[in-house]
C-alpha cells in the first residue's frame, strides 16, 4: 500500500550533484626536484675535503648505476604521489586527499574560507601553473593545491568564492571571477627612492659592513666571521632587495569579493584582502618619509597573513584606502590626536610625546613613536576585550595605559593616559564595542 502523492515527491526531488575529482598539474612532482639536490650540495659545502675523497673513489660505472637506480626511483615516487592526490569541490566543503602511504582527507569548509590567493613562483610562471592558497578560520597554517593550470587556478578561485556566497551549484561555474578597479599602483621608482629613506635598510647595511670586520681583528676566526657576517647580509638584503622584488608593482584593486592585491617581481602573489575581516589598520610614517608625504599601510586580518596594504604612496591616496577596507573610517587628523599629560615624561622621558589618541564614533585610534610614528586603527566592532594596566610607577605619577585586543590575536595601547581618563575610556569602549558588533556588516564574501 503506497501513499498518494509520497512517490511523486520522491521523483520530484532533485538528483545530488555527482563529486568529481580532479588531480593537479602533472608538473607538480618536479616542484620537490631540488630538495635533494640542495641537500647533495649543502653537504659538499660543508666538507669539501670529504666531498672529494668520495668522488676520487666513485668509478664512471658507479656513479651510473646509481644514476640508474636513484633517478627512475625519485620519479617513480613522485608520479605515485601526485597520482594519489585529488581534490574535489562539493556544495558546501573543498576536499583534498593526499597521501601515498598514509592518506590524509581535508575538509574545508567554504564557509569558513577567510581568502584564497593565487601565487606565481618564478619557475611556475615559466611553466604556466599557479598555486592555490587558502586561508581558513582556526588554522594557523593555509592548505593550498600546487600546482594547477593557471587559467584552471583563477577559475577555481571564482567558482569557490562563488559557492561560499551561496550561488547555486550549478551557476557557479559561470559567475567567473569578480570584476576589479583599480584603487592605487605603486611606480617602482616611488618604492626604490622609499626602500633607500627607510632607517632599517641603512641600519641593517651599516652593520653587515661594520660588524665583521671588527669580530676578525677580536677573534682572527673566519667561520665566526662567516657565521656573523652571512646572517647581517642576508637581513640587509631582505629588508632592500628582498622587499624590492616583493613589492614590486605593487596594485590595489576593489572587487565584490575584498580589495586584491598583485605584486611581485619574479615571485607573482594575487592576494585577497576579506571583506569584514581586517581587526587593526596601521599608517606608518617612518622619519624621512615626512618631507615627501608618505606613508606605509599595514594590516590585522583575521585568519590570515596578509599584513601590507600599501607599500607607500602619498597619504590622502593611502588614507582614501583606508577608508575602502574599513568602510564608514576616517582616518583621525594629526590635531585631532591628544598627548599624555606632561607628567607621563616621568615614566618614559621623551618618547612620551609620540603617543597620542583618538576616540571618534568608530573607530579607537592609538599612536606611537617619534621617529617612526604610528597610528594604529581599531574599529570599535573589532574590539574583543579592553584592559587597563597600571604600575607602580605610573600609579604614583597618576597615569595609566588602556589596551584594546583585536580578533586577530593583536593588542592596540593607548599610552600614558591620566587615571582618571583611563577608567573613563573603559567604561566607554566596552560599551562603543557593544553597540558596534550589533549594527557590524556580515563577514562573508559578495555580501
Amino acid at each position: 500500500m503506497t501513499t498518494p502523492g509520497v512517490d511523486d515527491a520522491v521523483q520530484e526531488k532533485p538528483e545530488k550533484e555527482p563529486v568529481t575529482e580532479r588531480r593537479l598539474h602533472p608538473i607538480t612532482p618536479l616542484r620537490r626536484a631540488w630538495a635533494p639536490v640542495a641537500v647533495v650540495i649543502g653537504w659538499a659545502v660543508h666538507d669539501p675535503d670529504q666531498t672529494q675523497r668520495q668522488l676520487t673513489r666513485l668509478t664512471t660505472t658507479t656513479l651510473l648505476i646509481a644514476l640508474a637506480v636513484v633517478v627512475p626511483a625519485a620519479a617513480l615516487y613522485g608520479f605515485l604521489t601526485w597520482w594519489f592526490t585529488h581534490f574535489a569541490v562539493t556544495d558546501t566543503e573543498l576536499r583534498i586527499r593526499t597521501g601515498l602511504l598514509f592518506r590524509r582527507t581535508a575538509h574545508i569548509r567554504l564557509e569558513r574560507i577567510q581568502a584564497i590567493d593565487v601565487t606565481q613562483p618564478l619557475l611556475a610562471r615559466v611553466a604556466g601553473v599557479a598555486k592555490l592558497r587558502l586561508d581558513v578560520v582556526g588554522t594557523d597554517k593555509k592548505d593550498e593545491l600546487a600546482f594547477l593550470g593557471e587559467r584552471e587556478a583563477r577559475a577555481l578561485r571564482a567558482e569557490l568564492l562563488a559557492r561560499a556566497a551561496g550561488f547555486a551549484p550549478e551557476t557557479a561555474h559561470e559567475v567567473g571571477e569578480a570584476p576589479a578597479r583599480e584603487l592605487l599602483h605603486t611606480p617602482p621608482r616611488d618604492l626604490a627612492l622609499s626602500l633607500v629613506l627607510t632607517g632599517a635598510t641603512w641600519g641593517s647595511l651599516v652593520a653587515a659592513l661594520v660588524v665583521p670586520p671588527l669580530l676578525w681583528m677580536a677573534t682572527h676566526s673566519v667561520w665566526t666571521v662567516l657565521a656573523t657576517a652571512l646572517p647581517l647580509l642576508g637581513a640587509a638584503g631582505a629588508s632592500s632587495v628582498g622587499r624590492f622584488v616583493s613589492e614590486y608593482d605593487w596594485t590595489v584593486g576593489e572587487s565584490p569579493d575584498g580589495l586584491r592585491i598583485d605584486h611581485g617581481l619574479l615571485d607573482r602573489s594575487h592576494e585577497t584582502v576579506p571583506p569584514g575581516r581586517v581587526q587593526t589598520v596601521r599608517i606608518v610614517e617612518p622619519l624621512l618619509w615626512r618631507r615627501r608625504g608618505w606613508v606605509r599601510v599595514e594590516l590585522d586580518v583575521a585568519g590570515s597573513s596578509n599584513s601590507v596594504l600599501v607599500p607607500v604612496a602619498p597619504r590622502e591616496v593611502a588614507e582614501a584606502v583606508v577608508a575602502r577596507v574599513l568602510p564608514g573610517v576616517t582616518v583621525p587628523p594629526l590635531s585631532a590626536l591628544v598627548r599624555p599629560p606632561r607628567r607621563a615624561g616621568r615614566c618614559v622621558p621623551v618618547w612620551w610625546r609620540g603617543y597620542g589618541l583618538a576616540v571618534t564614533d568608530s573607530v579607537f585610534a592609538a599612536r606611537q613613536g617619534l621617529l617612526r610614528r604610528s597610528l594604529a586603527l581599531v574599529p570599535h566592532a573589532k574590539v574583543q576585550s579592553v584592559r587597563l594596566t597600571q604600575g607602580p610607577w605610573e600609579r604614583l605619577w597618576r597615569v595609566a595605559d588602556v589596551h584594546v585586543d583585536t580578533g586577530a590575536n593583536k593588542t592596540v595601547t593607548a599610552r600614558l593616559r591620566d587615571a582618571q581618563e583611563a577608567a573613563e575610556l573603559l567604561k566607554a569602549q566596552a560599551e562603543r564595542s557593544r553597540t558596534g558588533r550589533k549594527g557590524a556588516r556580515p563577514d562573508r564574501w559578495m555580501v
